[in-house]
């Protein structure tokens, strides 16, 4: 499926995107049935067993290599379906290591795919009875696993000597090392987890201990499953008595006591003497015998955090793979401890959670520099006595940041391979949630939840969600209140959404259409397009856990009342149990009065001359024409070293064409939109079905689109736009590549934005592209998305103009969007800045790298977790980049820039457009060699209901942030 991350349209995604193309080509249903025909084929994937000879020939079972071509190894071949899969869809079934290319494994170029792929298929074997190997692991010489380990060994090796695949992917090399045969390699936490798994699916009576071992696993767990099986003795058959001993098994072998004296063999064998290593020496030596997890937890995580931050310290790649092995092996241990420490006093939870944090940085699921980013707030607080309400609130909120990117870096590194085989392989999904469980990011919730709920009980500020166990880690994003159906969206499939029913997204669409509320685990950032649109609207916002969504399916079908209050708790209550104050908020007339007119007693229709930007301004906005060109236009006269030149076609143009006969139709193109405004008019005063009107309406706009798209262009026009081209850009139509952007009236009122709803074309180069793009330009208006957020919200939207804007592309190295005030805290002082690498940073609901910047202060609060972007090359279109995480976007120069910028925007836009707007702006923008380009600015419309709603402030609570808490306070 294709993840919509950037704001661009699908027909120029397949263009200049190939991959995609073939992503959307994968026949999931044949493969599907393939995957099942493999389950039960005695071969599985493999044709026959071979001799594959060092000098690269393959011969039958009975002709060895000879020694004098360098001797071979003998292993099953691939089925012919397999390879083809592999040439044409990247997919790699039953993947042999053995004589596998190292660089073709590790596949960097398609960001590991190859080596993701061999992961997945370790854990669909494990829960899934062997998966495609269910017959075909008993095919015998078909994998030779004393030659797959010395392969793992050999592979480690020549990864592990390169420091920039270290640095750069610590996380996903330190995960592929439990799955990958090599010497010492195991994975004994997924294991556990798998055979759980299995008994349960088998032996339904298992589930609750199951959800134990999946969520709170402990040494308590062996005697649990023991005492299980004696009590279901005669009910278990004879293969679930062997599942419940291999179970039995790796529960003794997960929490048997550690060999220290193992481990230090183990670190004596790296030949190269280091500080690390002689810290983790005395480590084995002087903690050999301490039991109290207290103790042991900080100083492993102080110790995993070493390792990563000293890793390529150590030279070659057989000493680098032995210290990572150790790495896992002191993370398993962890794992344990973590679980045993359970702190009942509010000092020993906060220096729990801040030794996790540690370990979070030091296993690779969050960066370095992101764990320095928060390291001296974390300590800060850790050392006193006491601590205010407030400052306790920053703990929480910074260790569940915290907590947020490291569920999220998991999905970053994995989603892109699971959500490909979960489109014919459903239980390839519950790879993420796995990894995430085996992580001591399961521990770190667990304390995060016990300071959520401690703070709560403090403070009085409680979010109220139906009867979920984990109410803590729901997090208010934007003010209002909804009521409708409860509809939960698992997994990044598409849905159509209805505008009266609440959505729960694992990962909201870009391109949204209106719903009554939503709540994302993923929530992008806080400036894309649809939290934007969400806020300004008052449609209720919250994030969630993968676990909250889990538990909330259970309600998914049902009609609940929600709301999200000024401070950011949540409500979430069935249709029966609402107050009738919650009722009354959703009387019919209360909602007619919230509608908004569209301005058009100013429009200027009789101006159809092609503009230079430099010659409007934001006086012109709503008049000549939107307010994209109309302020870009004041932002190149005050910084005209950083707007680029620019096109404007005003609505004029478009009214004009408009008004040409519309194809087989008795009127114009204007006609026939205004007729249908009419008929639905006239449908409605005659009392018929509202979802039947939006379907008449529908129609004839896609009819309209449809119409616009072939519409001729007068020559007059084309004539005019070529010679202004070529006077404005310096080149002919066809030589600067450029951005088509729609600027309708419709956008940036004060009540209401189109932020994101109509269309923009991306760095297109050809005259054709450019004559045609307008036409699809200006019939994007009239789009399903479109239309259904005009009519829901403006009282006259068929009174909606076009106008577009044409800038030339700046391939810039990072772009996004600044909003001149704090959106979370409000102040109007502070900036709220998020940023992706390459174009259309951060609108479209990236997870963007996002920092609140004050005037002395930058507080990161949250890194991008974007693998792909894009470049604007010179020749057109758009090349798609891998990324990782290791630096961050921002550096000190650019922050200070956006600190100038800022201010002289704050001051010098009312002053030069003699406005009375004393609100935010809401800038987009991009740095190019750490020069800052505008692109756009707007007024930050926040929705004034919502923030000032009675019922929304009587569900705030007000709280003493002064008020002290004593570190001795029991939890």
């Amino acid at each position: 499926m294709i993840n919509k991350q950037i704001l661009i349209t699908l027909s120029v995604l397949l263009i200049y995107f190939p991959s995609l193309l073939q992503s959307q080509d994968l026949p999931t249903n044949k493969i599907s049935q393939l995957v099942e025909d493999l389950k039960k084929d005695r071969r599985g994937p493999y044709h026959r067993i071979k001799w594959f000879c060092k000098d690269g020939s393959i011969r039958e079972p009975r002709d060895p290599c000879p020694d004098s071509i360098g001797g071979g190894i003998q292993h099953a071949s691939y089925k012919d379906i397999i390879e083809k899969n592999a040439k044409e869809h990247h997919l790699f079934f039953g993947d042999i290591l053995a004589f596998t290319d190292p660089s073709s494994f590790w596949d960097e170029k398609n960001a590991h795919s190859r080596l993701k792929q061999y992961q997945l298929a370790r854990y669909l074997s494990s829960v899934d009875d062997g998966w495609i190997l269910r017959k075909g692991r008993y095919y015998r010489g078909s994998v030779q696993s004393e030659d797959e380990e010395a392969w793992g060994i050999d592979f480690y090796k020549w990864l592990l000597t390169d420091n920039e695949r270290i640095i750069n992917n610590y996380y996903v090399i330190r995960q592929s090392l439990r799955d990958i045969p090599h010497d010492g390699d195991n994975n004994l936490a997924q294991q556990m987890r798998s055979e759980s798994k299995v008994i349960a699916d088998e032996f339904p009576d298992f589930m609750d201990l199951r959800v134990k071992i999946h969520g709170q696993p402990g040494r308590e767990d062996i005697a649990l499953v023991q005492n299980f099986r004696q009590q279901y003795a005669t009910k278990l058959t004879p293969e679930l008595n062997q599942e419940f001993e291999k179970l039995e098994k790796t529960l003794l072998d997960f929490y048997a006591p550690v060999d220290f004296d193992r481990l230090k063999r183990q670190i004596n064998k790296i030949t190269t003497d280091t500080p690390t290593k002689q810290k983790i020496l005395t480590f084995l030596e002087e903690y050999k015998n301490e039991e109290r997890p207290e103790n042991m937890v900080p100083v492993i995580a102080d110790l995993l955090y070493a390792i990563r931050e000293h890793s390529i310290d150590f030279k070659g790649g057989a000493n680098r793979l032995i210290l990572l092995d150790f790495s896992n092996e002191l993370e398993n241990i962890l794992l344990r401890k973590s679980q045993e420490w359970k702190p009942d006093e509010l000092q020993g939870l906060l220096d729990k959670i801040q030794a996790l944090t540690y370990a979070a940085a030091g296993t690779g699921l969050v960066e370095l520099w992101e764990c320095t980013s928060i390291n001296s707030l974390l300590e800060n607080y850790t050392s006193q006595n006491k601590l205010s309400i407030g400052d306790l609130t920053d703990f929480l909120e910074t260790s569940r940041s915290i907590l947020e990117w490291s569920t999220a870096m998991v999905k970053s590194k994995y989603e892109h391979d699971v959500n490909t085989y979960g489109s014919f392989e459903p239980k390839a999904y519950g790879f993420i949630d796995d990894r995430i469980r085996s992580s001591i990011a399961l521990s770190m919730g667990e304390s995060i939840s016990r300071l959520g709920i401690l703070l709560a009980e403090k403070t009085s500020l409680t979010n109220a969600v139906l009867t979920l166990s984990n109410q803590s880690s729901f997090r208010g994003l934007n003010p209002g209140y909804a009521y409708g159906e409860l509809v939960v969206v698992e997994g990044t499939e598409e849905v159509e959404v209805n505008s009266d029913k609440i959505y729960v997204f694992q990962k909201p669409p870009s391109d949204l259409k209106p719903v009554a509320g939503i709540m994302t685990v993923a929530e992008g950032n806080l400036v894309s397009h649809v939290q934007l649109l969400a806020r300004n609207l008052g449609i209720p916002n919250a994030a969630l856990s993968d676990i909250n969504l889990q538990e909330l399916e259970a309600y998914s079908g049902q009609k609940v009342f929600y709301a999200v209050s000024n401070k950011g708790n949540v409500i979430l209550k069935l249709e029966k149990n609402m107050s009738p104050q919650e009722l009354a908020l959703f009387e019919k007339e209360q909602r007619n009065t919230d509608l908004i007119e569209v301005p058009v007693d100013q429009i200027q229709l009789k101006n159809t001359s092609v503009l230079s930007m430099r010659n409007v301004n934001a006086k012109d906005s709503g008049k000549l024409c939107g307010p994209k060109a109309a302020n870009l236009g004041q932002l190149k006269q005050m910084f005209p070293d950083h707007v680029v030149e620019g096109l404007v076609i005003p609505f004029g143009i478009f009214r004009t064409h408009m008004d040409q006969k519309m194809p087989n139709t008795e009127g114009s193109f204007w006609e026939f939109l205004n007729t249908m405004f009419a008929e639905a008019s006239t449908m409605r005063s005659n009392a018929k079905d509202e979802k039947l009107i939006e379907e008449y309406q529908l129609q004839q706009l896609k009819t309209l689109r449809e119409a616009i798209i072939k519409m001729p262009l007068s020559k007059e026009f084309t004539d005019q736009l070529k010679n202004q081209f070529t006077t404005i850009f310096g080149g002919s139509m066809g030589s600067v590549p450029v951005f088509l952007r729609s600027d309708t009236n419709m956008e940036d009122l004060k009540e209401f934005t189109g932020a994101g709803l109509n269309l923009t074309l991306f760095n297109i180069i050809s005259e054709n592209n450019i004559i045609e793009g307008i036409k699809k330009v200006w019939a994007s208006p009239y789009t399903e998305r479109s239309f259904k957020w005009r009519q829901k919200y403006l009282s006259n939207p068929e009174n909606v103009y076009p106008s577009i804007l044409i800038i030339p592309s700046v391939d810039v190295e990072y772009s996004g969007v600044m909003i001149t005030k704090g959106i979370n805290s409000g102040n109007h002082n502070d900036l709220t800045v998020a940023f992706s690498k390459g174009a259309g940073g951060a609108v479209d609901g990236q997870a963007a790298e996002t920092r609140l910047i004050t005037k002395s202060d930058d507080k990161l609060l949250a890194p991008s977790r974007e693998t792909h972007y894009i470049r604007l090359p010179s020749s057109g279109g758009t090349k798609k980049y891998h990324t990782t995480f290791e630096t961050p976007i921002l550096n000190t120069k650019n922050i200070e820039e956006l600190r100038k910028i800022a201010s002289i925007i704050k001051k010098t836009i009312p002053e030069e457009t003699a406005s009375d707007y004393k609100g935010a702006y809401d800038v987009e923008l991009g740095f190019k060699d750490d020069k800052l380009w505008l692109f756009q600015i707007r007024p930050f419309v926040e929705n004034k209901r919502a923030l000032s709603s009675a019922y929304l402030q009587s569900i705030t609570p007000e709280i003493d942030y002064s008020r002290k808490l004593a570190l001795t306070t029991k939890i």
